[in-house]
């Protein structure tokens, strides 16, 4: 070969600006992967399933002819090609569709998946009853226990109030010493420990704060013909039952 002259007009007029050979290259080794990738598709052996339905969806696709014995048969019985089945011709009139199975699963398998999915999706939905119901049991119990709770705050507030009453009417009738501990207020002093008011405190603490209530109202009513829910004092036993409506807030309300 003769060496380049790299003075002819040839060589002078080539593009030798930076970097444009390797875009060459580039664009030279993305034209032969696609010519290969299309070669290769063109090779590309079809297998036997894509063959076998292939030559099922043609068959399917063409109209029954007079080589087919069940076709022949109808013909002989006067069906003509396009007329519905039936003797009142409201029958079908394409063939039914083949349900071909491809997997290699065994029958009944996808009735049995789709069961399954079934049995899991109410599964999760009673789990989601189930928890919907307990939280709503829950706050249930929680507006049960603070209904409670504020009944009993109140409770212990009358109570209060009764004891502070029965211990000013107690005083009025020069009565020093309560009928029972717990009917006046308990002193504040922290030196009042003795034997005695511990035993006292003992018994009182067997009773609850509402029968508590419910005894000192009776004997505010019956020794000072008092009413602690009118907040009134009446002349007599006779005035009380006249003039008051009962013996508990339920009653006054």
């Amino acid at each position: 070969d003769e060496e380049e002259d790299y003075m002819s007009d040839l060589f002078i007029k080539q593009d030798v600006r930076p970097g444009l050979p390797m875009v060459r290259r580039m664009k030279e080794a993305i034209q032969k992967e696609e010519k290969q990738k299309e070669a290769n598709e063109k090779n590309r052996q079809k297998s036997i399933k894509e063959e076998e339905k292939e030559r099922r969806d043609l068959v399917l696709k063409s109209a029954l002819g007079n080589e087919n014995k069940g076709f022949a048969l109808l013909q002989k019985m006067g069906y003509k090609s396009g007329q519905a089945l039936g003797k009142s011709g409201k029958g079908i009139v394409e063939p039914i569709p083949l349900n071909i199975k491809t997997g290699r699963s065994g029958l009944g398998h996808e009735e049995l998946k789709k069961r399954k999915a079934e049995e899991k999706l109410e599964n999760y939905r009673q789990k989601l009853l189930m928890k919907k119901q307990a939280n709503e049991q829950t706050a249930d119990q929680f507006r049960i226990r603070f209904k409670n709770k504020q009944e009993e705050r109140k409770m212990e507030g009358d109570l209060r109030k009764s004891q502070r009453a029965c211990q000013q009417l107690d005083m009025q009738k020069d009565i020093d010493v309560p009928k029972e501990t717990w009917y006046w207020l308990e002193p504040e002093e922290e030196d009042k420990k003795d034997e005695e008011d511990k035993e006292d405190e003992y018994t009182s603490s067997d009773l609850s704060v509402s029968e508590k209530l419910h005894i000192l109202t009776a004997y505010l009513r019956g020794e000072h013909f008092y009413c602690i829910w009118c907040g009134t004092t009446y002349e007599d036993s006779e005035d009380l039952s006249s003039n008051c409506p009962g013996d508990s807030a339920a009653d006054h309300d």
